[in-house]
């Protein structure tokens, strides 16, 4: 007996209805497989995903849903949950994103996850189209990307990077260009001249992505305090950030979530003081 009608003889709460049916808009039959399979083991945790993660937190609607399938792919990257993150691969593409976006984002997690988790992510994004493709689902590949044929990275990066502060640079090289001036080196060629300066994916989403990723990992203050800065600079506003960070206490728990919403807190205030 499938979840939903385990609770048939029960008066379904406000909460459960809107979770069921924001989960079935985003996941599909996916995020329904993951709900029927506690359904012996534990129906409780099924109702809380139903109602807390879907019912409470996805109602809000600072973020669309594709935004939201950007935050919790990140996330679930970066902890490595590969069977969550196969549901939210099937929820990004359900919610909007194209193939070639999903791509960029599992690309981008290289820097701040590091190659193995990026790895795993594409293996399991190719078994997801596969398996979408065998259920007759097309998905859009989405726009190619312009090679560029300017060898020099380290600029494209330093444009780049200036994109979210235009100290950074020096920021980096006064930091560690004596210690290490090949961290700062590889730091704006890879991350922002190779992967950052990719033109298939909005910069908006780029930093939804790695805000939610710094988040989760929760040892990056420092480098979260800076993204949330690159995400005010380039548009992204206060409450769009907070939904992120509320986002986060389905995917990587109250603590990530509560750190990064301090985090969020002291720029707001550090703004606020100028």
């Amino acid at each position: 007996m499938p979840v939903f009608n385990a609770y048939s003889q029960m008066e379904k709460s406000e909460r459960y209805t809107r979770g069921w049916s924001k989960l079935q808009e985003i996941d599909g039959e996916a995020g329904e497989n993951v709900v029927n399979s506690l359904e012996n083991i534990s129906p409780d945790l099924a109702r809380f995903i139903i109602e807390y993660s879907f019912g409470d937190v996805y109602s809000f609607n600072s973020l669309d849903n594709k935004t939201k399938e950007v935050a919790a792919v990140s996330s679930l990257i970066a902890q490595g949950a590969i069977p969550q993150l196969k549901v939210h691969l099937n929820g990004a593409l359900n919610s909007g994103c194209s193939i070639n976006e999903v791509e960029e984002i599992i690309l981008q997690m290289s820097v701040y996850a590091g190659f193995p988790k990026s790895i795993n992510a594409m293996n399991t994004f190719k078994e997801v189209l596969q398996e979408r493709l065998e259920k007759g689902i097309t998905d859009k590949k989405g726009t190619n990307l312009l090679i560029r044929n300017n060898p020099d990275r380290y600029k494209i990066g330093v444009e780049q990077l200036s994109l979210l502060n235009k100290e950074q640079e020096q920021i980096l090289r006064d930091s560690y260009g004596e210690i290490s001036p090949e961290l700062v080196q590889f730091t704006i060629e890879y991350g922002y001249g190779d992967i950052f300066s990719r033109e298939n994916l909005d910069k908006k989403y780029r930093q939804v992505a790695t805000i939610a990723a710094l988040a989760t990992l929760g040892n990056s203050q420092p480098q979260l305090k800076f993204h949330i800065k690159g995400a005010l600079n380039i548009g992204i506003n206060k409450e769009e950030i907070k939904e992120i960070m509320l986002l986060m206490t389905v995917y990587a728990g109250f603590p990530a979530a509560i750190n990064g919403t301090n985090i969020l807190k002291e720029v707001i205030m550090e703004e606020s003081s100028q």
